[in-house]
């Protein structure tokens, strides 16, 4: 009877959800041949070589650590575009332009104090034309600098935009706002375009590593200091809005006003300033998460953050739209996606393939990992 019922409730679960068991079948095939990968073999169906090939486990490893690093910068950056639309209630498309602009602001401060006593011209420091080269380890006040100034630096720029674009249209619906938000990010994107130019600087380069794996004679896998600093600072980062969420004030109203805008009102909560405040921290962890992407990539260019918006995007709704938890999840699971898919897959094409892990993850949780949770 039990063995009847198994196969019952099995069929029944194809019959409801046929997508749920597509992907139930694809994830088991490439687990089967990741598998047989690591083990160093193939296996042929009549001379096609059905799985398997050649994979080694620091191969592995350095992808994971590569895509976790990623993931986290999107996650970090992704809490801001979470916080606008579970409290201001719209896709803010500006937001990909806005890590633009935070980074180019914070590495200009940190070219400029790295190049001050080199006697290089202002002009040339300022449009990144001397050649140095920034890490955390040779010039870490100037990389300090630059963090520093590139939170402050957007904050200043989405509490601006803010004021001329959003404040005036705060009563508008959500489809007008996103419209908006389409001609802030054109205007922000063309801006640092006239201001920098439209090709791609060398700005960092990694100053020591750290050998994390040294798997008996194959190629270790390492974190480079800037690598390091990117880890560090993207959790600490993280670990400090969870404790603003659930040990201040200021996060118990933003969750309330995520809530219920209405009544977050009446019971007396400061809207505005609570707005305010919205701009103020998802501004700041924008600049932060794109001058640490740059850190971590070594260039910088005009449309890197209009490049980005999609993965932080699919970070989003991944994890679940309106969940700040759900943003740093979603970020870590894309960008490990985006990474691993060149296990499988050419590097042009990692990018799709982060793209259907969010379409497989909504066919099977269709609300996101964290559906349901808003901004606690």
């Amino acid at each position: 009877m039990g063995i009847t019922e198994t196969v019952h409730d099995g069929r029944g679960a194809l019959t409801e959800r046929p997508a749920a068991a597509v992907v139930g079948v694809v994830a088991g095939y490439l687990l089967l041949d990741l598998l047989v990968k690591l083990a160093g073999t193939s296996v042929f169906f009549m001379g096609v070589k059905v799985i398997g090939g050649s994979l080694t486990i620091s191969s592995l490893a350095a992808m994971a650590l590569d895509g976790l690093l990623v993931g986290l910068a999107v996650g970090l950056a992704g809490i801001g575009l979470s916080m606008t639309y579970s409290i201001l209630d719209f896709a803010n498309f500006a937001h990909g332009d806005t890590v633009t602009a935070g980074a180019f602001v914070g590495w200009v401060a940190a070219y400029v104090a790295a190049g001050l006593g080199t006697g290089a011209p202002l002009a040339d420091l300022v449009m990144f034309d001397t050649g140095l080269q920034l890490s955390v380890a040779m010039t870490p006040l100037a990389v300090l600098l630059g963090l520093i100034v590139a939170a402050v630096g957007t904050v200043a720029v989405v509490l601006l935009i803010d004021r001329l674009a959003y404040r005036p249209m705060r009563g508008a619906d959500s489809i007008s706002l996103l419209i908006a938000s389409i001609g802030v990010a054109l205007a922000l994107r063309y801006v640092v375009a006239f201001l920098f130019g439209t090709q791609s600087s060398g700005v960092s380069s990694k100053g020591f590593q750290l050998v994390l794996l040294d798997l008996a004679g194959q190629r270790p896998v390492a974190l480079t200091d800037n690598e390091l600093a990117l880890l560090v600072v993207s959790v600490a980062l993280m670990l400090g809005i969870h404790l603003l969420l659930q040990r201040t004030k200021l996060g118990k109203a933003m969750r309330a006003m995520a809530d219920n805008e209405d009544l977050a009102r009446v019971t007396g909560i400061p809207t505005e300033r609570v707005v305010r405040l919205t701009w103020i921290l998802g501004g700041a962890l924008a600049g932060v998460g794109g001058y640490l992407l740059v850190l971590e990539s070594g260039t910088i260019s005009f449309n890197f953050g209009w490049i980005l918006l999609l993965l932080i995007f699919a970070a989003v709704i991944l994890g679940g739209i309106g969940s700040i938890y759900g943003a740093m999840a979603g970020g870590v699971v894309i960008g490990l996606v985006d990474s691993m898919a060149l296990i499988w897959l050419p590097s042009g094409l990692t990018r799709a393939a982060a793209f259907f892990a969010l379409i497989v993850v909504l066919l099977v949780r269709p609300e996101g990992i964290f559906g349901g949770v808003t901004t606690a």
